[in-house]
Formats: structure tokens, C-alpha cells, sequence
């Protein structure tokens, strides 16, 4: 019911009723005990058609706690913290080295947020935090992360939950990503895939309920992996040959983009003279959104998705290469899986990984195992049985 009412698809006592199945009384003892957690409250009163009593309309108490919502690539982070009403409270944007390894980054974190939430800060409820790697979701812990030296196996969730006393969830960055644009967008919008093109190509894909499909190890979505047929054998970071991210990543646009000195071109530098029309690096960018397209056109097919969001400081320097990608996949896909399908940027823009973050956490805050500890007494987290840190969402 929390969630519910959280996500404002049931605000009153008679829309729970119709959302959950369940009698009026059992919605009302329900309702008892989350006031009695001091995580619901009635917010003024919502008119009912005739001549009936107006509806005590609901809310969750912004007042019950905060959440950290955090997403991390490998050289910035964007942390925010939001009351339980979903009101952003304090955030900041820091420059980071994911290669200073797991304790210094995510000891920095801990930092920041008690810095953005000072000594009186609200009783942390949860954390949602997105890494740059493949995550395994039930430990909570990043799996050989390529772009992460010094993280493989680390228990990040763990540690976190210790530091801050709280439950955390972990999860890929951009999976957040798509998730964060998913519910920003209506339900019709779904199932999305999200598709981030920067220094490493990934992919995220959220159902039709609004659920993200990780598999069965939370390794779906691994799209920048795919071999790219007829490419050439580059090396990847993988360890494979002719991967996507290898031949068509902003790093591989950058390379391609250098002039004849010999110097590679660094992807800052390639971003700049996209944004200004480079001939060169437009180009290069084209090239690259062709192949980029041609995956996503096999992706349509086998998810057939409503809709396509193509993120990341690439598809926003130029607008060619968000054109490129969407042209490449309606000339390959068949028409029955785009004839209703939108291929778009981010509505969100570079927030979408913290706003699912933020999905994350709350919906971990407001989940059975965490509401029977906060009527309990025992808050965010108990050091007996604790919150689990790592275990897939409920």
C-alpha cells in the first residue's frame, strides 16, 4: 500500500481498496499500522462524485526520512538527497577517480552526504546507488567491472549499509538510467530500452509493469559486448575482439575523429568539436550511430520496445547522431516492431540515473522487511538482523 500511495496510483482508502483486492478493513488496519510508523498521513481531503463524505486523501509523511540517491560513471558522480515526499533537499556533482578504489570513493560518499544533511539530518531510510559496471544485484557487489580496477567482488552494499545504517540497493548505471525514464514517461511508454553512448555503450531495458529485467545474475542489458558482425578486430576492454563499445563508443568516435598527426584525439576534446559541427567529428559520429542502429534494430526485434532512449554526451552534442541511429533502425527493424516505436533523448536529461536511484530506495524503504522494522522500533536498520543490504528488491 505504501508504494501505492508513493507512486500517486492510490491516494485514498477507496483507491486501495480497488488496487489491492483487498476488504476496506484490511486496507484500514494497514493504513493504521503505517501511521503508527509515522510513514502515511492524511493530506486535506479529495471530493467524491454525488453527494458522498470527500475522501481523506493520503500521502507518505515527507517528514519520515530521507533517501541518497547516487550515480556514479568513472570520472563524475551526481549525488542527491530527497525527503520521503520525493522533494530534492541537497545535491552536488563531484569529480571522481573510480580507480582510487572502492573504500576511498565510496568513504567520500558517506562524506557528502553528511555534509549535504548536517547533524539534525532526518533518519536516513535508504540508499540507491548506480555503478559503471555488471552488478550482481542479489549480493550487491560489482562483477569484474572493466572500467573499475579494484572493485571486482567488493561489497559495496555492505559497506554502505554499515557506514550509514540503512538498507542499500546497488544497481548498474544504466539500468537506472532506464528506469528513471520509464517512470517519468507514461506506463504506454513501455517496455523501454535505454541505450547510453559515452566512453562505454550499455543498455537497459524496463518492462511493461515497470519493472526492470535483469535476468536471471542482473547481467541484461550488456549491449556494449555485442560483436559487431563485419567489424574490424579492435580490441575491447573486455578482453574481446570487435565488440560494440570497442568500434562505436564516444572513445572509438574520438579515435576515428583525429586528424593525420597521429594524435588520438581524448573524447572531451571530440565532444567539443561535435557540439560545433566539426566536419571530422561529425562524421565520425555518423559512422559510429550507423552501427550503434544497426544493433538496436536486432534489439527491436527480439524486445520490441515502445520506446528507444538513446542517453549519454554523444547523442546530445549532435543532433545527426540521434537522427542517424533512429533512420538506420526503421530502415533494418520490420514494420510490425516500429510502426508505434519512438526513438528519442532523454527526457530526463543527465538526471535519469538519479531519479531511478531514487525508485530504488524508495520503494526499498517502503517494502515489507523495512516497514516492520520501523514499527518495531528499530528504524532503517538493526545490527542483529539488519537490513538486507544486498538482496534484490521486494
Amino acid at each position: 500500500m505504501a508504494k501505492l500511495i508513493s507512486c500517486a496510483a492510490a491516494n485514498t482508502k477507496v483507491d486501495l481498496v480497488a488496487q489491492t483486492g483487498l476488504s476496506r478493513s484490511a486496507v484500514g488496519l494497514g493504513l493504521q499500522t503505517l501511521a503508527e510508523a509515522g510513514l502515511v498521513r492524511i493530506a486535506g481531503q479529495r471530493a467524491t462524485p454525488g453527494r458522498g463524505r470527500p475522501a481523506d486523501r493520503l500521502e507518505i509523511d515527507p517528514r519520515s526520512g530521507v533517501i541518497l540517491a547516487a550515480e556514479y560513471n568513472v570520472s563524475r558522480a551526481r549525488v542527491h538527497v530527497y525527503d520521503m515526499g520525493q522533494r530534492l533537499l541537497a545535491s552536488r556533482v563531484l569529480t571522481i577517480d573510480m580507480s582510487d578504489g572502492p573504500e576511498a570513493v565510496l568513504g567520500d560518499l558517506v562524506e557528502v552526504y553528511r555534509d549535504l544533511t548536517g547533524s539534525d539530518s532526518p533518519q536516513l531510510r535508504a540508499v540507491g546507488l548506480g555503478l559503471p559496471g555488471p552488478i550482481d544485484t542479489h549480493r550487491g557487489v560489482p562483477v569484474r567491472p572493466p572500467v573499475m580496477p579494484g572493485w571486482d567482488g567488493y561489497p559495496v552494499a555492505d559497506f554502505l549499509s554499515a557506514q550509514l545504517q540503512c538498507d542499500v540497493v546497488l544497481e548498474n548505471d544504466v539500468n537506472l538510467r532506464a528506469l528513471g525514464e520509464a517512470r517519468a514517461l507514461p506506463a504506454d511508454q513501455s517496455p523501454l530500452l535505454y541505450v547510453l553512448v559515452d566512453v562505454g555503450i550499455g543498455g537497459g531495458l524496463v518492462q511493461s509493469d515497470g519493472q526492470l529485467y535483469e535476468g536471471s545474475d542482473g547481467a541484461a542489458g550488456d549491449i556494449g559486448h555485442i560483436r559487431v558482425a563485419g567489424a574490424a578486430d579492435v580490441p575491447c576492454v573486455c578482453g574481446q575482439y570487435g565488440c560494440l563499445e570497442a568500434v562505436a563508443s564516444a572513445s572509438a568516435m574520438a579515435e576515428a575523429s583525429s586528424d593525420s598527426s597521429g594524435d588520438v584525439a581524448d573524447v572531451a576534446d571530440f565532444l567539443v568539436r561535435l557540439r560545433h559541427g566539426d566536419e571530422r567529428a561529425v562524421r565520425a559520429g555518423r559512422e559510429s550511430a550507423a552501427v550503434i542502429g544497426g544493433v538496436i534494430a536486432d534489439l527491436v526485434h527480439f524486445a520490441n520496445p515502445a520506446r528507444v532512449v538513446i542517453g549519454g554526451p554523444v547523442a546530445l552534442a549532435h543532433e545527426s547522431i540521434l537522427s542517424r541511429i533512429r533512420g538506420v533502425v526503421y530502415d533494418r527493424a520490420l514494420p510490425l516492431a516500429t510502426r508505434n516505436l519512438a526513438i528519442s533523448g532523454p527526457v530526463r536529461g543527465v538526471e535519469s540515473g538519479v531519479g531511478g536511484a531514487l525508485v530504488l530506495a524508495i520503494e526499498r524503504a517502503l517494502g515489507p522487511a523495512a516497514i516492520t522494522r520501523a514499527i518495531a522500533g528499530r528504524g532503517g536498520h538493526d545490527a542483529t538482523t539488519g537490513p538486507a543490504a544486498g538482496a534484490r528488491r521486494g
